[in-house]
Protein backbone atom coordinates (compact mmCIF):
# COMPACT_ATOMS: atom_id res chain seq x y z
CA UNK A 1 0.00 0.00 0.00
CA UNK A 2 1.26 3.34 -0.89
CA UNK A 3 -0.04 6.73 0.30
CA UNK A 4 0.51 10.04 -1.80
CA UNK A 5 0.35 13.64 -1.20
CA UNK A 6 0.79 16.34 -3.63
CA UNK A 7 1.93 20.08 -2.83
CA UNK A 8 3.23 22.88 -4.27
CA UNK A 9 0.41 24.16 -6.75
CA UNK A 10 -1.11 27.54 -6.66
CA UNK A 11 -1.33 30.62 -9.06
CA UNK A 12 1.16 32.11 -10.78
CA UNK A 13 1.57 34.02 -14.39
CA UNK A 14 1.96 33.08 -17.70
CA UNK A 15 5.75 31.66 -17.67
CA UNK A 16 6.41 31.07 -14.32
CA UNK A 17 7.52 28.20 -12.57
CA UNK A 18 6.32 25.99 -9.68
CA UNK A 19 7.52 22.77 -8.31
CA UNK A 20 4.96 20.20 -7.45
CA UNK A 21 5.77 17.97 -4.50
CA UNK A 22 4.56 14.32 -4.44
CA UNK A 23 5.43 12.80 -0.42
CA UNK A 24 4.62 8.91 -0.58
CA UNK A 25 4.33 6.92 2.57
CA UNK A 26 5.31 3.20 2.77
CA UNK A 27 8.85 1.42 2.50
CA UNK A 28 8.67 0.07 -1.22
CA UNK A 29 7.92 3.68 -2.74
CA UNK A 30 11.33 2.85 -4.24
CA UNK A 31 10.16 -0.38 -6.24
CA UNK A 32 7.26 2.17 -7.84
CA UNK A 33 7.52 4.12 -10.83
CA UNK A 34 5.42 7.46 -10.62
CA UNK A 35 3.56 9.81 -12.87
CA UNK A 36 1.97 12.90 -12.45
CA UNK A 37 -1.49 13.42 -14.64
CA UNK A 38 -3.54 16.43 -14.80
CA UNK A 39 -6.79 16.89 -15.74
CA UNK A 40 -8.76 20.39 -16.91
CA UNK A 41 -12.25 21.60 -16.68
CA UNK A 42 -14.44 19.60 -18.94
CA UNK A 43 -11.37 17.58 -20.13
CA UNK A 44 -10.47 13.91 -19.27
CA UNK A 45 -7.34 12.85 -17.05
CA UNK A 46 -3.94 13.02 -19.37
CA UNK A 47 -0.44 11.89 -18.97
CA UNK A 48 2.00 14.57 -18.26
CA UNK A 49 5.24 13.07 -17.19
CA UNK A 50 6.73 9.39 -15.23
CA UNK A 51 9.52 8.04 -13.89
CA UNK A 52 11.02 4.55 -13.48
CA UNK A 53 11.96 3.29 -9.88
CA UNK A 54 15.10 3.82 -10.03
CA UNK A 55 14.83 7.25 -12.19
CA UNK A 56 16.65 6.01 -15.08
CA UNK A 57 13.96 6.73 -17.59
CA UNK A 58 11.45 9.23 -17.97
CA UNK A 59 8.46 10.16 -20.15
CA UNK A 60 7.19 13.22 -21.31
CA UNK A 61 3.48 14.50 -23.13
CA UNK A 62 4.20 16.41 -26.23
CA UNK A 63 2.77 19.30 -24.40
CA UNK A 64 5.06 19.61 -21.87
CA UNK A 65 8.44 18.10 -23.40
CA UNK A 66 11.29 20.53 -22.55
CA UNK A 67 9.31 22.77 -19.98
CA UNK A 68 8.76 20.36 -17.37
CA UNK A 69 11.15 17.42 -15.41
CA UNK A 70 9.94 15.03 -13.49
CA UNK A 71 12.68 13.63 -10.83
CA UNK A 72 12.78 11.51 -7.56
CA UNK A 73 14.33 11.31 -4.44
CA UNK A 74 14.06 7.68 -3.09
CA UNK A 75 15.73 8.18 0.24
CA UNK A 76 12.78 10.91 0.78
CA UNK A 77 10.11 8.78 -1.01
CA UNK A 78 9.42 12.20 -3.30
CA UNK A 79 8.89 12.55 -6.89
CA UNK A 80 8.62 16.03 -8.19
CA UNK A 81 7.58 17.70 -11.01
CA UNK A 82 9.17 20.99 -12.28
CA UNK A 83 7.14 23.19 -14.08
CA UNK A 84 8.85 25.95 -16.24
CA UNK A 85 7.17 28.30 -18.77
CA UNK A 86 3.83 27.86 -17.63
CA UNK A 87 1.00 28.67 -19.99
CA UNK A 88 -2.75 28.84 -19.38
CA UNK A 89 -3.64 25.78 -20.98
CA UNK A 90 -1.53 23.92 -17.99
CA UNK A 91 -4.03 24.94 -16.12
CA UNK A 92 -5.20 21.90 -14.30
CA UNK A 93 -5.52 19.75 -10.91
CA UNK A 94 -2.58 17.86 -10.78
CA UNK A 95 -2.24 14.31 -9.61
CA UNK A 96 0.74 11.99 -9.05
CA UNK A 97 0.54 8.21 -9.16
CA UNK A 98 2.49 4.96 -8.35
CA UNK A 99 2.40 2.07 -11.04
CA UNK A 100 4.56 -0.83 -11.03
CA UNK A 101 5.95 0.41 -14.73
CA UNK A 102 6.74 3.78 -16.27
CA UNK A 103 3.15 3.74 -17.77
CA UNK A 104 1.12 6.67 -19.54
CA UNK A 105 -2.29 5.50 -19.22
CA UNK A 106 -4.50 6.53 -15.93
CA UNK A 107 -5.25 2.52 -15.46
CA UNK A 108 -1.51 1.77 -15.07
CA UNK A 109 -1.49 3.17 -12.40
CA UNK A 110 -2.41 1.36 -8.74
CA UNK A 111 -2.34 4.60 -6.16
CA UNK A 112 -3.58 7.95 -6.78
CA UNK A 113 -2.90 11.30 -4.54
CA UNK A 114 -5.57 13.86 -3.93
CA UNK A 115 -4.76 16.59 -6.91
CA UNK A 116 -3.54 19.44 -6.31
CA UNK A 117 -4.68 22.69 -8.29
CA UNK A 118 -2.48 24.54 -10.30
CA UNK A 119 -3.80 27.93 -11.96
CA UNK A 120 -1.47 30.10 -14.61
CA UNK A 121 -2.94 33.06 -15.45
CA UNK A 122 -2.65 35.38 -18.71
Amino acid sequence: QVQLVESGGGLVQAGGSLRLSCAASGRTFSTYAMGWFRQAPGKEREFVAAISWSGGSTSYAESVKGRFGISRDNAKNTVYLQMNSLKPEDTAVYWCAAGRYLATLVDEYDYWGQGTQVTVSS
